[in-house]
């Protein structure tokens, strides 16, 4: 799953909210898919400002 196919899918899951289309049976597990959506994407901004640091010849 690329960055923006999961900033998509944490958009629909948000939508959901606030259009109240969320039932609580399903609550639990779009909080948890979102969760670990978010995660995905922290990795890959972290991967990414590492490769440019790099590229760039900076050392953390």
């Amino acid at each position: 799953m690329t960055y923006a196919e999961a900033m998509a899918e944490v958009e629909r899951i948000l939508e959901k909210f606030r259009s109240e289309e969320l039932s609580v049976d399903d609550l639990a597990a779009d909080v948890k898919r979102a969760t670990e959506l978010v995660a995905l994407c922290r990795k890959r901004l972290r991967k990414a400002e590492e490769d440019v640091r790099k590229a760039l010849g900076e050392d953390d």
